[in-house]
């Protein structure tokens, strides 16, 4: 509670406080802005979250996918499939490279980390389907989406097909072809 202007924080941080810059490559760019520098220095900065790491690894964007995948909150579960199923990404690309002939290889994409986020980024959808009503009559009007909303559905899209395909097949195997697939427009 802030007795100087009677406002309650929720937060357990007041909001001076600055979020942490925990990328290797933003704390650099922050160290070419020396204004900047000199103010973030000044500042009380949050402590980081748990899941902020500055590894080299880490993919915002594979950790959300992880975190769509997991169910009744067993991430390790989810870790294994996501984790799986890059290597059935990985191992499906090296065979369709040793099974073409040498003049095509140049154009097959070995690495799995890019052949996911190309299959995202084809199954991003601009536009969704809005109910607005006028006159009492409901139109389904199309109206663009915003990114993380867009992201979220291919990523979902993705996942919902692969899990409705994949009865008899572990869903890392569904998976993995389902991402080549949509990598490739298919």
């Amino acid at each position: 509670y802030n007795l100087e202007n009677g406002l309650q924080f929720y937060s357990v941080f007041p909001p001076n406080y600055i979020k942490p810059i925990y990328k290797k490559d933003e704390q650099e760019a922050l160290y070419q802005k020396e204004t900047e520098l000199k103010q973030f220095s000044l500042s009380p900065i949050k402590p980081a979250k748990t899941n902020n790491t500055c590894s080299e690894f880490h993919d915002e964007l594979i950790r959300k996918f992880t975190n769509y995948i997991m169910k009744k909150g067993d991430k390790k579960m989810a870790r294994k499939i996501v984790d799986e199923t890059f290597e059935n990404i990985k191992i499906k690309k090296l065979n369709e490279y040793y099974n073409t002939p040498s003049e095509y290889k140049e154009n097959i994409i070995l690495d799995p980390k890019v052949v996911f986020y190309q299959a995202i980024e084809n199954c991003t959808p601009v536009l969704e389907l809005q109910k607005i009503s006028r006159g009492g009559i409901a139109y389904q009007v199309p109206v663009p989406i915003n990114e993380n909303r867009a992201q979220f559905l291919s990523m979902n899209w993705i996942i919902r097909i692969a899990q409705n395909k994949g009865n008899a097949e572990k869903l890392s195997d569904v998976l993995a072809k389902e991402i080549i697939d949509a990598a490739k427009n298919q």
